[in-house]
């Protein structure tokens, strides 16, 4: 067994680039993420200011020295480390990793709100099937 997500990246800009989670094929929640240097296609990383690149990633469930707290973390991400999905509103909330907001009133306009709503209905989700040893996987699009 298995738990599914897909980040799937709208609009984006020189800064951000927003998306909409769905977990198992049901919305989650949106997100905002540094802006898409298309690293896949041997874009260019600037450290801070870019998204990791499209692909697939198992998500594991581990401490954060950083959030001082049990988090959700993406492994084996190229050309980043300690990458997470934690709570924001923008891209100056993040140095690499995804931010979650269960409101996004305007596409484009890099931001989410009700972040921690959105980490309190995530987290556990994750955590749960992690510790059912279900692997967990993140695709982003």
């Amino acid at each position: 067994m298995e738990m599914s997500m897909k980040l799937i990246r709208g609009k984006g800009n020189a800064k951000s680039i927003e998306g909409k989670l769905y977990v198992d094929g049901v919305s989650e929640c949106y997100t905002v993420e540094d802006t898409d240097r298309q690293l896949e296609k041997g874009g260019i990383k600037i450290q801070d200011k870019t998204a990791i690149p499209r692909g697939k990633y198992e998500v594991t469930w581990s401490f954060s020295n950083h959030f001082q707290k049990l988090m959700p973390e993406l492994l084996n991400v190229p050309q980043f480390s300690g990458v997470r999905i934690h709570s924001g509103n923008s891209d100056v909330d993040t140095e690499g990793c995804i931010i979650v907001g269960a409101v996004n009133d305007v596409d484009g306009d890099d931001w989410v709100s009700a972040s921690k709503v959105a980490v309190s209905r995530l987290y556990p989700k994750i955590e749960s099937a992690v510790k059912a040893g279900k692997k967990v996987w993140l695709e982003i699009i």
